[in-house]
């Protein structure tokens, strides 16, 4: 076994056995690993950090060649992240970040542009009173780091530049020209407003992008495109998408939100 030191955010943890508790983190240096904590539900001091969901801790850990499991020996604090917690629909954000984390990263790829965005996400969402706009901003570009992003600045089929009028291929994962849209008959028609609010916060940084303003009906069909895709391509819908739905009372389908030849989402 080899010891590393590293900072870790928690994406998920749950009990093992009577003393211990097993946690799934994202490091920084490591991307995602498992780690066992043994003890820690009978003597929490033997830890500097409880390890909740979502935390950031810098951790040591020995980590074994012949096991996905590793055995954590220390892990300290760095931010608790505990006003988070403490809002419904900042924890609701919070954790579709840390699911989309675990469903878009392959276990111990080390992904340091995503784990930097995490942290700078959970800060933010500290402080804002818009934790919706961390989360759209959030799945962009954490799918475009991670190479799930859908394709936006040309027809994904031929590639040739994108027209006034465009549709959008959940299953081919772009935009589609006139001449293509008939290779996805269920192609759906998307606002040039909706493409450009996606290509800017794709280039450019996360706080300049923290500024851009969406109309009603742009972030709507925003929310409806990215949920969808998502979907689609981890063939299942997160869980927490779903709490942050129902808090928010926006639990319209992209399916159910469309109806009719030319319409918009």
């Amino acid at each position: 076994m080899s010891i590393h030191k590293t900072e870790a955010i928690v994406l998920r943890r749950f009990d093992f056995r009577e003393t211990s508790l097993i946690v799934n983190f994202f490091t920084r240096d490591f991307g995602k690993i498992s780690g066992i904590l043994k003890g820690i539900r009978v003597d929490p001091k033997k830890f500097a950090s409880p390890c909740e969901l979502f935390s950031h801790n810098e951790i040591i850990f020995y980590r074994k060649r012949n096991s996905a499991l590793h055995l954590v020996s220390q892990a300290d604090v760095r931010g608790h992240f505990n006003s988070n917690r403490q809002d419904l629909q900042k924890c609701a954000v919070a954790s579709l970040m840390m699911e989309l984390i675990a469903a878009v990263c392959a276990q111990e790829d080390k992904n340091e542009e995503i784990f930097d965005l995490a942290l700078l996400c959970l800060k933010e969402l500290e402080t804002t009173y818009k934790p919706e706009k961390i989360a759209t901003i959030f799945k962009i570009k954490a799918l475009g780091l991670s190479g799930f992003q859908p394709h936006f600045t040309s027809c994904v089929s031929c590639a040739v530049t994108i027209p006034y009028q465009a549709k959008f291929s959940l299953g081919l994962g772009g935009l589609l020209c006139p001449k293509c849209v008939s290779k996805d008959a269920s192609a759906r028609s998307v606002f040039r407003g909706t493409i450009a609010s996606i290509l800017h916060i794709q280039n450019n940084t996360f706080t300049s992008t923290l500024t851009l303003g969406l109309n009603p009906q742009i972030k709507r069909e925003l929310d409806q495109l990215l949920n969808a895709f998502i979907r689609f391509h981890l063939e299942r819908e997160l869980k927490s998408q779903k709490v942050l739905a129902a808090i928010n009372d926006k639990e319209i389908s992209y399916e159910d939100s469309y109806s009719g030849a030319g319409s918009n989402w």
